[in-house]
């Protein structure tokens, strides 16, 4: 396994990513950690990543995602989100996510595998060498 150095997306927590009492919903940590490495991918390929991904006639679905909470997390807090290429393999690749709060205190940590798909035949296939050398760069 290979750890990249991290890209840094910061974010702000939204009223509307929180229960009534100003907690972040359990799922909304998962939209963090997808979002972060889709502007992680964003910055890497120098264009959105869906739009970069399907010119290259790819669909990256999430084969695994693994999510730790360890800090609460509430309303109108700032996460600092840095996103690691972990591992870059045939048909996939990986990233980790850590969720860090103002005094860098990790509140969570997620680790994402997407795995790559013809956008045609819906069929697995390698990764594109235009997506691992841009993985590759983050390395």
């Amino acid at each position: 396994m290979v750890i990249s150095s991290s890209i840094t997306i910061n974010r702000r927590v939204l009223f509307g990513d929180c229960d009534p009492e100003g907690i972040v919903y359990t799922p909304r940590f998962s939209y963090f950690a997808l979002e972060a490495t889709h502007e992680a991918m964003h910055i890497l390929l120098g264009a959105p990543s869906i739009t970069a991904l399907k010119f290259m006639g790819v669909l990256t679905p999430v084969r695994a995602f693994d999510l730790e909470f360890l800090a609460p997390v509430t309303w109108d807090d700032e996460l600092k989100l840095e996103v690691r290429v972990s591992e870059i393999r045939q048909h996939s690749f990986s990233f980790i996510v850590c969720g860090y709060l103002k005094a860098d205190t990790l509140a969570f940590s997620a680790s994402i595998t997407y795995v790559t798909v013809s956008s045609d035949k819906k069929e697995k296939i390698q990764v594109p060498e235009k997506l691992v050398a841009a993985l590759n760069n983050a390395i």
